[in-house]
């Protein structure tokens, strides 16, 4: 069953980029005592993710900022090398910070994971964005078709947190 709004986030680890390289880190030191966005992708350097879903993200910041959010992550099921260079490439370095769930442990506990195995890409995460307040899912909103609308940073700037 997919997690919805009122349900805490499950625990897992990510990995972020730090100045010293690759870091583990948890939901509890991401999520825990603060409000914030989250976003997921199917893939790093995809098509929508990249033309559309990510650079949203990164203009709409300061936006998503001003209305009280201490940050903005952006997840998928890719490496974290993959995840840091993609960043890097869109210019969200300061602006949205990438979290890779490799394995999709997150992804899998959230509900949140789909099947492309077919497509030879592997068990992926769904298109989705968040608002996380202290852990606990605010605002969720889950694409059902292959495009960037109900998971974009203009929808969930327009909802209410």
């Amino acid at each position: 069953m997919a997690i919805k709004v009122g349900d805490k986030l499950p625990e897992a680890t990510f990995k972020i980029m730090s100045a010293e390289g690759p870091k583990d880190t948890t939901t509890a030191e991401l999520f825990g005592g603060k409000k914030v966005a989250v976003f997921a992708v199917p893939g790093a350097f995809t098509p929508a993710c990249s033309k559309t879903h990510l650079p949203g993200f990164v203009a709409n910041d300061m936006a998503l900022k001003n209305k009280g959010l201490a940050a903005v992550y952006c997840t998928a099921v890719n490496d974290i090398f993959v995840m840091d260079a993609w960043g890097k490439s869109a210019g969200a370095d300061g602006k949205v910070t990438m979290i890779a769930d490799g394995s999709a442990d997150f992804a899998k506990k959230c509900g949140l994971e789909f099947d492309l195995t077919a497509r030879g890409m592997g068990v992926r995460s769904k298109r989705y964005s968040m608002i996380v307040d202290n852990g606990v899912v605010s605002v969720i909103n889950v694409e059902e078709q292959p495009v960037v609308e109900k998971s974009s940073a203009e929808t969930l700037l327009a909802c209410k947190f």
